[in-house]
């Protein structure tokens, strides 16, 4: 059994889920392969109803799934219910623009008609990591399931709970749990015919690995070390200040996407600082994810108490210092402090590691040249942002950055329109999610050509004449 304690009261257990054996893994494969005979089989107006039926069922019990997510996580409790209203939005969306994505393209020319059609891969498997668990499932999910897929889904062992739950609302969903052998059975099953994985790197490398040898494509999203870049105009009001302290320290900063590296123009160092300082203590109230007035709770567990213990233990060494920015609960819980680390040289581990937790380098800058050189000395290039007041400088600026999403003025996906594709560049993953090229993930084409020569009623030579005329 994989058993899941709540981390801020270790001693409490949340509850359990059975470990899927890796010999278990085939039974699970070939219900869903059976699923998908019937489910690709389906008009998409009707898969789209039940994904919207999904979504409605998923909103209701929202309260309810809020406190277990926040319980077995740490995640305040108010997040827990945006993450999960963002998931509803997000299936809503799949069913509005599904039909405008998931459409065969027509080219009828000179050379002949070609039709390209989207069709469904089969069973696909879909790996998530703790820290967003709902959404992260529903962004494979919606899209998988719209193209016709089915999906064995394999939660992260630290929150399997409230994702077994959301499962159990959408249908062609199978979930499995267990550690690396069994996705290592799951994503070479032969009747799987491509996997979906958001997580670490070292999870993410043998994923690829083991996908790349039964030859199938995969999506990853590894994270990020996102650097927030402040160019020497930038004008920030406090709620600019509140959105960039929540930018970092939400889900205690343990985020794929959070602001990780802030670079300040040295001359404006100082103003920067007192007023981050100020909205940090305006906006952080560490405690009880259940709290609905806490905005930060503790980290996942007991590993990464010792993992940022071990980033401040370094920064000490090379000459930084720590300022907490909110007291932290006496109790058992595994918090850590919300920090800034000042002075801190470029090699030090918070800086060119991503720290995954409450703990962000403040980085002082002299020329634009070199913020960029710095920020983009990273081998993760998911996220970053640029905040200046002149948008056309910042848009400018952001273009030089190595990243796959950079933001203009925030560092967070409030009002991130659904248009937009969020993926990453150099080790951060290759693979989109959201928006239309996320639909696309989900669809192999299959291609139907009638050479003009040899249409019907047409004059006809032979194909040697014609070294072109197959599939486009």
């Amino acid at each position: 059994m994989i058993t899941r304690e709540n981390p801020a009261h270790p001693t409490e257990i949340v509850g359990s889920v059975p470990v899927t054996e890796p010999t278990e893994v085939d039974a699970v494969v070939q219900a869903a392969h059976r699923d998908y005979r019937d489910w690709s089989t389906q008009p998409l107006p009707r898969r789209l109803d039940a994904l919207a039926a999904a979504a409605d069922a998923l909103a209701a019990k929202a309260d309810d799934l809020a406190v277990l997510l926040a319980r077995e996580t740490g995640k305040p409790v108010a997040d827990c219910r945006g993450e999960i209203g963002f998931a509803a939005t997000y299936l809503r969306w799949v069913r509005e623009n599904a039909p405008r994505v998931l459409v065969p393209s027509v080219t009828d020319d000179a050379q002949g008609r070609t039709v390209c059609t989207p069709e469904p891969f089969g069973v696909v498997a879909a790996i998530t990591p703790w820290n967003a668990p709902i959404i992260l499932a529903v962004l494979k999910l919606g899209p998988a399931l719209a193209a016709g897929n089915t999906v064995v889904l394999k939660p992260s062992p630290l929150a399997p709970l409230t994702v077994a739950e959301v499962a159990a609302l959408l249908p062609g969903t199978h979930v499995i749990h267990g550690g690396p052998e069994t996705v290592r059975a799951l994503v070479t099953h032969r009747l799987v015919r491509k996997a979906a994985f958001t997580g670490g790197e070292q999870a993410g490398r043998a994923i690829a690995a083991a996908a790349g040898h039964a030859l199938k494509p995969v999506v990853l999203e590894l994270g990020g070390n996102d650097p927030a870049i402040f160019l020497d105009d930038f004008a920030l009001t406090a709620d600019d200040y509140d959105r960039l302290v929540l930018a970092s320290f939400a889900t205690a900063g343990q985020v794929c996407m959070a602001a990780k590296r802030l670079y300040v123009p040295k001359r404006r160092f100082d103003e920067f600082l007192e007023s981050y300082l100020g909205a940090a203590h305006r906006i952080l109230r560490v405690g009880d994810p259940l709290d609905e007035q806490v905005t930060m709770g503790p980290v996942v567990n007991a590993a990464a108490v010792a993992r940022m213990n071990d980033l401040i233990a370094d920064a000490w060494n090379r000459g930084g210092w720590m300022i907490p920015l909110a007291d932290i609960p006496d109790n058992d819980g595994y918090y850590v402090a919300p920090s800034l680390a000042l002075d801190l040289p470029d090699e030090s581990d918070l800086v060119r590691q991503e720290q995954f937790g409450p703990l962000v380098p403040v980085l002082t800058y002299e020329a634009e040249s070199e913020a960029i050189a710095r920020a983009n000395d990273s081998d993760l290039g998911l996220a970053a942002s640029v905040w200046s007041a002149d948008e056309d400088r910042a848009l400018a600026f952001a273009a030089r950055l190595e990243a796959g999403f950079t933001f203009i003025n925030t560092h967070n996906r409030t009002g991130m329109s659904l248009r937009a594709p969020f993926g990453g560049t150099k080790n951060s993953g290759f693979g989109r999610e959201y928006a239309d090229e996320g639909l696309r993930e989900y669809v192999q084409s299959t291609v139907i050509h009638a050479p003009a020569a040899f249409r019907k009623g047409g004059a006809g030579m032979p194909a040697r004449a014609y070294p072109n005329s197959g599939a486009r």
